[in-house]
């Protein structure tokens, strides 16, 4: 008996995976007013659509990206680009998608971020990016204190066998029914397009549509954990290079 799918199976994998898209809403740009980063918005959008992205958020820090040009360039493309920001408050990191450089000026806690919400209902989404990591604006336990302002929680790129900190982030996006999301958290160019999350593509690409979506799913994760040598690289990135780059930039701003 032939354990070859028949064409009619071929055909319907293949329109399951045609009716999802690519989304990663954590991502850094040379934009970034407070972090070192050597790739364009541009150089990303190229990238992007070369994997067949369809949903992108630039998450610069304490800052919203918005450059039209950018904004329609990726319209072209046939990408959604949502307005979005990576803010710290009180130490914690948390990233606001579809927001406006007027809102993000005006958080400085987490009671803000409750009237932001109560403002803008889901028309707004908030992320707890890498929640459980040990370096700086990782919210760490103080997300159970709160989780209510948080519609998903991360699960972080950075992994590898016994290092995954995203287990605790699992089991606390279980007990609090919030969805986990993958992303990148892209600052080198290379680092984008291995780690992202698939969702069913709505009958319209919007912002709401993308939003609901992700509120109710399904979605797929895929985060491959790191290798050894990315593993060593990233290391060596994030805790020697990166402050260096951090310190030149801004010691020339």
């Amino acid at each position: 008996m032939s354990t070859q799918p028949s064409h009619k199976a071929t055909a319907r994998q293949a329109s399951d995976q045609s009716d999802w898209i690519k989304i990663d809403l954590h991502i850094h740009t040379l934009d970034d007013p407070k972090d070192a980063v050597d790739f364009s918005a541009h150089q990303l959008l190229e990238r992007a659509r070369s994997l067949g992205f369809r949903v992108l958020a630039i998450t610069l820090h304490d800052a919203v990206f918005d450059r039209k040009e950018v904004f329609a360039d990726a319209a072209a493309m046939g990408i959604l680009l949502v307005p979005a920001a990576e803010v710290r408050l009180l130490g914690a990191d948390v990233i606001v998608l579809n927001v406006t450089a007027e809102e993000v000026a005006q958080l400085k806690n987490f009671d803000d971020l409750r009237r932001l919400r109560a403002q803008r209902g889901n028309s707004i989404f908030m992320v707890a990016p890498h929640p459980f990591y040990i370096f700086g604006g990782s919210i760490g336990s103080r997300l159970f204190a709160e989780i209510d302002c948080f519609d998903a929680i991360e699960f972080c790129h950075f992994h590898i066998g016994p290092f995954n900190p995203n287990r605790r982030a699992k089991k606390v996006a279980a007990r609090f029914g919030k969805p986990l999301i993958a992303t990148s958290d892209a600052h080198r160019l290379h680092a984008f397009g291995r780690h992202y999350t698939s969702m069913p593509m709505p009958a319209v690409l919007t912002v709401q549509n993308v939003f609901a979506g992700l509120r109710s799913g399904p979605l797929r994760l895929t985060s491959p954990p790191s290798s050894v040598t990315d593993f060593v690289s990233a290391m060596y990135f994030v805790f020697l290079v990166h402050p260096f780059r951090v310190r030149r930039k801004l010691g020339g701003a």
